[in-house]
């Protein structure tokens, strides 16, 4: 699947294809052990959890966006990117500084999924929750 950004209206951002997604994809405790900034010589040591590669790696071939994600600075770029190389994830893009202690809180003006990584990679499924939005 190529991946192809669709002009819906001219005074918009244009948008993926029907069917592709953006995934915007943590890094330590989602793909690997999680590791702090402050312990960075660990950053190039660790091993990826089981099935992260595979899965990862086959929504890039299936054509969707992979974004890393990281609370990672700019000073780990070159460890982390040097990782994911030897562990052969394939990725677009890679945003650093993402602002740590998690309870994150998105506001966009696009739909947002999101799936909270709890241990173990594999096929998602989909569960209704209660979500909060703005008034209509």
């Amino acid at each position: 699947m190529q991946t192809v950004l669709v002009q819906r209206d001219s005074n918009i951002s244009p948008e993926l294809a029907f069917g592709l997604k953006n995934y915007l994809i943590d890094i330590d405790g989602t793909i690997t052990e999680d590791v702090p900034n402050e312990q960075p010589e660990r950053m190039s040591v660790v091993e990826p959890f089981e099935g992260s590669v595979d899965m990862i790696n086959s929504w890039y071939k299936e054509g969707h966006i992979i974004t890393f994600f990281t609370s990672r600075t700019n000073e780990h770029e070159l460890v982390t990117k040097q990782w994911l190389e030897k562990w052969n994830f394939k990725y677009h893009n890679i945003i650093f500084n993402k602002p740590r202690g998690g309870n994150y809180f998105i506001i966009d003006n696009h739909i947002i999924k999101a799936a909270r990584f709890q241990g173990k990679w594999g096929k998602m499924i989909t569960k209704t929750h209660e979500i909060t939005v703005f008034p209509d």
